[in-house]
């Protein structure tokens, strides 16, 4: 069995899922003329002035932003990046940049059709996700529930109990027990989920902008203690990237090959752009036009790994810890480089990243499964029986060994980003049609407000009691900000 799953994985993301989220970037990068560039600072600006909504009941962008922050920002955000520098050189942060940039598009695809085709759930809030898309645009059911089922196996279940092992092994050296940090984290988890996703929401605004600032102000801190030495860093990585520093001698090939493969893989499973994740939490939200929430699925890639992902580098890089070959990599890696900058503290620093990071993950990650069992059966019975097996797993995981869950999780993983990202290839032609109706908007100088009746396929395939016409009149909740709405010409 684990031999089967090893040959899946290998062929799965070593000769398709690469070239095929490669090509999806750059697709959506040319097809939607760059949004990722060209609307990066209305993104941003539409971002910070997102948190109110028309009412109390409903997902503010802000929050359902943050919800897909919580997910994406995990221990692969420390040890992933540390792993992928030990086996690919410093060189592989660059394609983690460049895997990012293209990655940035093709979220916002995914997360622009989660909004269109999202689901009221009749209580002001709504869900949706890829499944969703999948069954209203492509009328193709069974692949919604091959997506779902894929996804609640690796997100609901596997990622959780290793996100939850993360957080007990973080804390070995402070003699606890990994059974009452299970303990604790059941406790904490089960008090948030059964909350449902306003709970998740609330706590996700509330704890990612604070544990991502507080990991980057460490980080500026750290490089701002090496400035010197910040020029030859970045020299570095881009040399490694090209195997400029090696082209006097051999395996210039390789290096360079190991440093993409590692940089393409680990900015992938980061910023899990076009894995059909995201979308889950996009969906949520109570905005104005689905291209809003689109642009908050651009920066969530930005954020987890130019920004994040560029900080543990920075890090690991400035502190001169990097050995190849020392065996010194993932999480005791970015530790042994924090403690050499800033002594003791550096592994109290990690443990506590560690312990945001990965539990924000759990309860985000919980979300995205009970939004896709959802889709499979509305049951009240078969949500609290899932509930209570997340929280089984999430314990589990604290006190258990986990290499073939963490295998089959990649393979699940994996499964889930083969299908959304065929019924994403497919629905592009919907995605740069309401990309064209959001700028044609701004270039008239009003606020883009989505109308479903200009959309005949839309106005067909959507559920009939969402992107009503009357929300042209409802308080805007995800603002654009007046100096990016220039006045209507004659």
């Amino acid at each position: 069995m684990n031999d089967f799953i090893s040959a899946s994985n290998n062929l799965l993301w070593g000769s398709i899922l690469i070239y095929l989220l490669l090509g999806a970037g750059i697709l959506f990068t040319i097809r939607t003329r760059f949004v990722q560039i060209r609307r990066f600072g209305l993104a941003a600006r539409t971002m910070m002035g997102s948190r109110r909504t028309h009412s109390d009941l409903h997902i503010s962008p802000f929050q359902a932003f943050c919800t897909s922050l919580a997910a994406r920002i995990g221990t692969g955000n420390i040890a992933g990046v540390a792993v992928a520098i030990y086996l690919g050189g410093p060189g592989a942060i660059f394609w983690m940049w460049l895997i990012a940039l293209l990655g940035m598009a093709t979220s916002f695809a995914e997360n622009t059709l989660a909004q269109i085709y999202k689901t009221n759930n009749g209580d002001g809030t709504y869900r949706g996700g890829p499944a969703y898309y999948m069954q209203k645009a492509l009328g193709q059911r069974w692949m919604g529930i091959a997506f779902s089922i894929s996804l609640i196996i690796a997100f609901g279940f596997a990622f959780n109990s290793v996100q939850s092992n993360s957080i007990a092994a973080a804390f070995t050296g402070y003699n606890i027990a990994p059974e009452y940090i299970g303990i604790g984290l059941v406790m904490a988890s089960g008090i948030i989920i059964f909350g449902g996703i306003r709970s998740i929401a609330k706590v996700a605004e509330m704890i990612v902008p604070f544990m991502a600032v507080g990991y980057l102000a460490v980080a500026v801190v750290i490089v701002a203690m090496n400035i010197p030495e910040l020029p030859a860093v970045f020299t570095l990585i881009f040399k490694s990237a090209f195997g400029l520093e090696t082209a006097m001698g051999g395996g210039v090939g390789y290096m360079v090959s190991q440093a993409m493969m590692q940089g393409i893989k680990r900015g992938l499973f980061s910023n899990e752009a076009g894995m059909g994740s995201a979308p889950n939490a996009a969906a949520t939200a109570h905005s104005t036009h689905p291209v809003s929430q689109g642009m908050m699925g651009m920066l969530g890639v930005f954020m987890d790994t130019i920004v994040v992902c560029t900080a543990t580098a920075a890090i690991i890089l400035v502190s001169g810890m990097l050995e190849p070959g020392s065996g010194l990599t993932g999480v005791a890696l970015t530790q042994a480089a924090l403690s050499s900058e800033i002594g003791p503290w550096g592994g109290h620093l990690v443990a506590l990243a560690i312990l945001l990071f990965a539990f924000t993950s759990i309860i985000a990650n919980y979300y995205y499964g009970e939004s896709n069992l959802l889709f499979i059966k509305n049951s009240k019975t078969l949500l609290m029986i899932y509930r209570l097996a997340v929280l089984v797993m999430v314990f589990w995981g604290s006190v258990g060994n986990l290499p073939t869950v963490w295998a089959f999780a990649d393979l699940s993983m994996g499964t889930m980003a083969l299908i959304n990202i065929t019924a994403i290839l497919l629905l592009s032609g919907i995605v740069v049609k309401v990309l064209k109706d959001f700028d044609d908007q701004i270039a008239d100088g009003v606020v883009p407000v989505f109308n479903r009746k200009k959309f005949p396929f839309l106005d067909k395939t959507m559920d009939k009691d969402v992107w009503q016409e009357h929300n042209a009149g409802e308080a805007q909740s995800c603002p654009i900000p007046e100096a990016d709405v220039r006045p209507a010409t004659e």
